[in-house]
C-alpha cells in the first residue's frame, strides 16, 4: 500500500496519473477488506464505489463541492481519502469513527447521518 500511505487529504489525488489512479483503487479495496472486515461495516457497498469516490475527489474540490453518499453505507472510501485512514481500526467502536458520514469527524462530509437521521450544512 505504497500510494495510498501518502494520501491523507483529496488535494493528493490531484498529480496523480490514470495509472497511479488504478493503483490506489487497487490498494484501496486491499484496505478496505483489512480495515472494514475487522470491525464491521458495508464492505460490499464500498468496493462499489471505490473508483467513483477516488474519480469525484480526484476532479472536484471538498468541502467546497459537497457530495452526498447514499445514506452513509458507501462513504469509508471517502474517510479513508479525507485524513481517516489511521482511524479506520476504530470504525463503528465506542469513541471511534462512525459508520456513517459525520460532519463532526471531517469538513469534507456535507452531511451526518444516522440509523435514525440525517444532518446537513445547508
Amino acid at each position: 500500500m505504497n500510494l495510498l500511505s501518502r494520501i491523507d487529504s483529496p488535494a493528493n489525488l490531484k498529480p496523480l496519473d490514470f495509472e497511479q489512479l488504478s493503483t490506489l483503487c487497487h490498494e484501496l479495496r486491499a484496505y478496505l477488506i483489512e480495515s472494514v472486515a475487522g470491525t464491521g461495516g458495508h464492505l460490499a457497498s464500498n468496493f462499489g464505489v471505490v473508483e467513483l469516490t477516488v474519480a469525484l475527489h480526484h476532479v472536484f474540490e471538498t468541502p467546497e463541492d459537497a457530495r452526498v453518499w447514499d445514506v452513509g453505507h458507501q462513504s469509508n472510501v471517502h474517510k479513508i481519502l479525507t485524513g481517516r485512514r489511521a482511524a479506520m481500526h476504530t470504525l463503528r467502536q465506542v469513541a471511534g469513527l462512525a459508520g456513517f458520514p459525520s460532519r463532526a469527524e471531517s469538513v469534507h462530509d456535507s452531511f451526518g447521518a444516522g440509523w435514525r437521521a440525517t444532518t446537513n450544512r445547508w
